[in-house]
């Protein structure tokens, strides 16, 4: 049974516990707010928008030392809704994998919408493309989605990060622009 910390409460944050939970899991929910409150899970997926990640990581010295730390953000300009903001030959997953070098750090969920966590896009079981340099880190995150009912595909090393957000901005920007549904999505046929 996975111990798994989520940092943020909305959408995202509610539909992976809801994988955690469907396995067997536990989900242990902190917001931005709770400071004070301890990581427990050995798992810690930071559910906020980009944007807030940096202070998230300040407000918490030491807590996600040693965890494996998963980035679901798409590193987006929010004003513009027309660019990602980390550097061309970057991604947001290695930047906090910068900030966190005591920590495995992880891409995943963030080619996903809540609402196709909860199990499909369309008449596919949804897929959770994670991305990471450990082995070991992304299998047990795998084995946390596929007992949640989804299915995981090792995405590569954390560089497939960039990819991987590249996909999620320009699923982002069609939903926004009512192309897509916001419950629908990519679906991955293996």
């Amino acid at each position: 049974m996975s111990n798994v910390t989520i940092i943020g409460t909305g959408n995202m944050a509610q539909a992976i516990a809801g994988i955690v939970t469907r396995g067997g899991g536990s989900a242990q929910f902190l917001g931005t707010e709770d400071q004070g409150s301890a990581v427990t899970g050995e798992i810690v997926v930071l559910a906020v928008p980009f944007p807030a990640v940096r202070e998230v990581i300040a407000q918490r010295p030491g807590q996600l030392d040693g965890r494996i730390v998963v980035d679901i953000t798409n590193p987006l300009n929010f004003e513009t809704f027309d660019s990602l903001v980390v550097p061309a030959d970057s991604s947001a997953a290695q930047e906090i994998a910068a900030q966190l070098p005591s920590s495995t750090v992880l891409k995943a969920f963030n080619t996903t919408f809540a609402a196709t966590l909860a199990g499909s896009v369309g008449p596919l079981t949804t897929t959770v493309l994670i991305a990471g340099d450990d082995t070991a880190a992304k299998e047990q995150l795998a084995a946390v989605v596929r007992a949640g009912g989804l299915t995981a595909i090792d995405a590569g090393a954390l560089k497939r990060a960039r990819e991987l957000e590249a996909v999620g901005f320009l699923q982002l920007t069609l939903a926004a622009t009512e192309k897509i549904s916001w419950t629908g999505g990519f679906g991955v046929v293996a």
